[in-house]
């Protein structure tokens, strides 16, 4: 992937870069400086002979996709460096968490450009927008782009705000198709990963007829299937939780033999004390007691529960069950797409045109089987009377249990008759399964054409998608998963090999909830455009200055239904066990108006300096007006060497789910939390009064008060070009974003209690029982870094070989809390939890080499290293892992392509991706807070080394 160098200060280069985009492409020759029609380049909407290089802009043709065996948008913004490291796509977004904040992002593939989000990257197709996913409204689901009819790819590294609008602060990736086509072409492939688990298959179909310049008129269509298969984590080694020496293991107790709990009027009265220590045992798993089986005797993937690492020494026999090894590493997904255009010419100079796109996606999340943990509290799930009873067909088991107990601890505390309360993990319920289908499409008419010296563009578009997710498996409805459980028929004590019997697999199946629909929603946005462009009759002292101008006027619309009833009852949490239902949410149609007009005005002062100057107004009719601005230069003293630069605004408004998402609750299981108004300190100390851990309830969703975002961007560059077969751009930038929507991290609300303080919910006795962490406009983000491209070519053997560097340098990324305090310290190389991940370097390094018709591309992929997240803090400080290493690894794989084209109007492309077949690197984060055992999704491919075959045949 390469940034576009600036022709026009060397037309010759113009030629070198069309040879040089992918080494099969060595063959083409570049047309003359004078057979160049206008265009228009994403970041300017004035159309040129030549590409200004005054913004730094990434192209990526249809043949540099084609020779990596890409096959969809996602894959494709994983080469590119610019790209964050965000949970965006279908593996980083995988993590077992469903409500409110990451409701529906499984399954979705975002763009994050320079880690600034999905929801502040503008995805364009054709230059217009396209709707944001139906189930949260924030940003577009790549899936939904029609990419077997993509021609190139335009991603603007910069803000363009005062151009496309309020949401462009990360920057614009346009999606530009063909505009005509004549003839059949069939495509088909396959990704298949040397270890099983994680292939894609896809197949397209391109076809068109008639002669814009003889018939008048084109149209042309294609649609494509893609599928994605599932890789479950434990079909790959590295995704092991079972590593305490390195300071992973998992955070459960629920096995699948089941640990007992201590809870009031179970099986122990009172507390079970360690012989060995003293200590109270609340959580005792009898295959762990002295003389027990083992753990790892107890089904697969079990193992001790790490109390040391966890700081909870009541759980010193407790098991544990690497549960993130049964989640799925990649998603299956099944899309359909399609896009057809016709073209119509009127008189010599105009050209009515009309486009429609749709989309179906299907993508199925499968996640752990159900934890079902036992409650004293009579109005919870799971409270007594589901737990293990005593009864002629229990009475095996629970002896079993019962004698454990008493053969270690004794008989004081034990209860014989008393229920067995419990933390189970449920494998008969089978996975928990959620299938989400979106549909999408969106239709298109316009004109366009010149009139004198003057370009215009008119346009009218629809664009919705429409998204639904159905419970598919492994959920239950609570009054018969209870019944199940209390009757004793369902046995959460049997070891591997035994089966629960058939009357319990009976019972199970008369519980189920699949085909419950979980919740929906639809994002709708319908646009009214019309832009004009041409020269303005005077220069300065160079050419001739050049004006665009336009007006926008458009209505984004969202709806979501959260509230589901069945025979007359809501469904929730509670009345199917777990299901991550969000009724909280439910939202009638919102909807906002959107009025813009902009201009922009290339003055070129001198031969060698031009200034183009662009300012947008956009007005809400919900959050009023807003003018930003955009200042851009290009100064070439001599052919070789041109400078840029460019200064910019944003003004974000608030997505309609952060305005109006429902209330959820959730308990915090984390074992670093102090009440701040008692322990100044923020440290867990149960000999310190006042410092106590506490886990209350936290609370997250909307706020209707929310007020925008601002930002500034800025950046200077320079591309130097001092022969035709070597290149090189230098672009600084920075991205400064104020009053930002976010929700607070505790870590804010405990350090600024005194401003936060109505946050921290308290019960009459004064005790926290909750904390609100829902969305608040407050402080900022300051990001810096360097992007670089270079390109080297030359003749060899007969043939012609290219080299290319991309990188991208992230120098600063820091965030303050409040808008009056400083920022804090960098981030840049360190673990963030759940959001954008900032490494330091990323780079592609690719060396190719074409003759005839062979075309060979080897690339080499590096993601830098970073700290990782420390050991989970304990009383008195952090227990430090014997084996603990707070430097995650480089992560470097390399990819080989072979393209060959000797058969008429066939392409045959073989592409090995990890080469190698290297892992992602270890990283210790704690594994119920993001997606991944032991690597980290945002950075690394889970599939390995993978063999991809990509055919296409053309009918003349």
């Amino acid at each position: 992937m390469r940034s576009q160098p600036d022709p026009r200060f060397n037309l010759l280069c113009i030629a070198l870069l069309a040879a040089m985009a992918v080494p099969a492409m060595a063959q083409e020759a570049a047309p003359a400086a004078t057979t160049l029609d206008k265009v228009n380049v994403t970041g300017s909407r004035i159309k040129r002979v030549d590409v200004e290089a005054a913004l730094p802009v990434t192209i990526v043709q249809k043949a540099e996709i084609e020779a990596q065996g890409i096959t969809s948008a996602e894959q494709l913004l994983s080469f590119l460096n610019i790209a964050g490291n965000g949970a965006d796509g279908m593996v980083s977004a995988s993590v077992d968490m469903d409500l409110g904040e990451l409701r529906g992002t499984a399954g979705v593939s975002g763009a994050n450009l320079r880690g600034q989000g999905s929801d502040a990257t503008l995805v364009l197709l054709n230059g217009r927008r396209v709707a944001t996913h139906g189930l949260r409204g924030q940003a577009v689901d790549l899936n939904s782009i029609p990419f077997a009819a993509i021609d190139r790819v335009e991603v603007l590294r910069d803000g363009a705000s005062a151009m496309y609008g309020t949401d462009a602060i990360g920057g614009v990736i346009n999606f530009i198709t063909r505009t005509d086509y004549q003839g059949i072409a069939v495509n088909a492939g396959f990704d298949v990963t040397q270890h099983g688990g994680g292939n894609i298959y896809n197949y397209s179909l391109l076809g068109g007829t008639g002669d814009l310049d003889a018939d008048r008129w084109n149209v042309w269509g294609t649609i494509n299937w893609r599928r994605s298969e599932f890789l479950r984590s434990y079909q790959r080694d590295f995704a092991n939780s079972f590593q305490p020496d390195r300071g992973v293991s998992p955070d459960t107790r629920g096995t699948p033999f089941a640990t007992v709990t201590n809870a009031s009027g179970g099986i122990i009265n009172g507390s079970l004390i360690d012989p060995d220590g003293g200590s109270k045992q609340n959580y005792v798993n009898i295959l762990n007691l002295p003389g027990g089986a083992g753990c790892e005797n107890g089904g697969p993937a079990m193992g001790p529960y790490d109390y040391r690492l966890w700081d909870s020494g009541s759980s010193k026999y407790a098991c544990a069950w690497d549960y993130p090894a049964a989640q799925a590493l990649q998603q299956p997904q099944d899309s359909l797409q399609f896009l057809g255009r016709a073209t119509i010419r009127i008189g010599d100079n105009h050209r009515f045109y009309a486009e429609a796109m749709g989309s179906r996606v299907k993508s199925e999340r499968e996640y752990e089987p159900l934890q079902l943990t036992s409650s004293a509290s009579l109005t919870s799930v799971m409270g007594p009377g589901t737990w293990y009873p005593l009864n002629p067909n229990t009475k095996d088991t629970y002896d079993k249990v019962y004698n454990a107990l008493a053969a270690y601890f004794g008989t004081a505390n034990l209860t014989y008759g008393n229920p067995i309360p419990y933390r189970w993990r449920c494998m008969a319920c089978g996975p928990r399964q959620i299938e989400t289908t979106t549909r999408s499409y969106r239709l298109l008419a316009g004109l366009e054409g010149s009139i004198g010296s003057w370009d215009y563009d008119i346009g009218l578009s629809r664009a919705s998608n429409k998204a639904e997710s159905v419970l598919r498996g492994g959920y239950y409805f609570s009054s018969g998963l209870r019944a199940a459980l209390g009757s004793g028929l369902l046995n959460p004590f049997l070891m591997p090999g035994q089966q629960q019997s058939e009357a319990a697999m009976a019972a199970l199946q008369s519980a189920s909830a699949s085909g419950v629909h979980l919740y929906g929603g639809e994002s709708t946005v319908t646009t009214a455009d019309a832009s004009f462009s041409g020269g303005l009759g005077f220069s300065l002292w160079g050419s001739e200055a050049q004006l665009a101008t336009g007006v926008e006027a458009r209505r984004e619309e969202f709806e979501f239904g959260g509230v589901q009833v069945l025979d007359g009852v809501p469904l929730n949490y509670t009345t199917i066990y777990q299901a991550p239902f969000d009724e909280t949410s439910d939202l009638p149609k919102v909807r906002r108006d959107v009025n813009a007009v902009y201009a922009e005005m290339y003055l070129p002062i001198i031969d060698t300096l031009d200034v183009t100057v662009a300012v947008r107004h956009d007005r809400y009719d919900t959050f009023g007006g807003t003018t930003n601005p955009k200042y851009s230069f290009k100064w070439q003293p001599i052919e070789s060497l041109a400078f840029r630069g460019a200064y910019s605004t944003g003004f974000k408004v608030p997505e309609f789910t952060k305005l109006f998402a429902g209330v959820n609750r959730l308990d915090y299981f984390g074992r670093d939390l102090v009440d701040p108004a008692s322990c100044p300190g923020g440290s867990v100390n149960s000999s310190i009064p006042g410092c106590d851990l506490i886990q209350p309830v936290i609370i997250t969703g909307g706020k209707t008060d929310l007020q925008p975002e601002e930002s500034s961007q800025r950046s200077i560059g320079f591309v130097f070009s001092p022969t035709d077969n070597f290149n090189l751009s230098l672009d600084w930038w920075e991205i400064e974003r104020t009053n930002t929507i976010r929700v607070p991290n505790l870590a804010t609300l405990t350090a600024n209690y005194a401003l936060f303080a109505e946050n921290w919910i308290r019960d009459g006795s004064g005790k926290v029982t909750a904390i609100d962490q829902r969305y608040i406009n407050s402080g900022g983000t300051l990001t810096r870094g360097v992007e670089l491209d270079a390109n080297l070519s030359g003749d060899l053997a007969g043939g012609r070989w290219h080299v290319n560097l991309n990188g991208s340098y992230i120098d600063t990324f820091k965030e303050k809390s409040l808008a009056n305090e400083p920022y804090g310290d960098n981030k840049v190389g360190e673990y963030v939890r759940f959001y954008n991940l900032p490494l330091k370097w990323k780079h592609t390094l690719g060396v190719g080499w074409a003759r005839g018709d062979w075309a060979h591309l080897l690339t080499q992929v590096y993601r830098s290293g970073y700290k990782d997240e420390e050991p989970v803090s304990v009383e008195g400080g952090f227990y430090t892992p014997a084996n603990w290493n707070p430097d995650v690894d480089d992560y470097i794989t390399y990819n080989y392509s072979l393209t060959w084209t000797g058969m008429e109007n066939t392409r045959l492309t073989l592409a090995v991706r990890n080469l190698l077949d290297t892992d992602p690197p270890f990283t210790a984060h704690q594994v119920d807070f993001a997606s991944g055992a032991a690597w980290e999704p945002r950075v690394a491919d889970p599939r390995g080394r993978s063999f991809n075959l990509q055919v296409e045949y053309r009918f003349n």
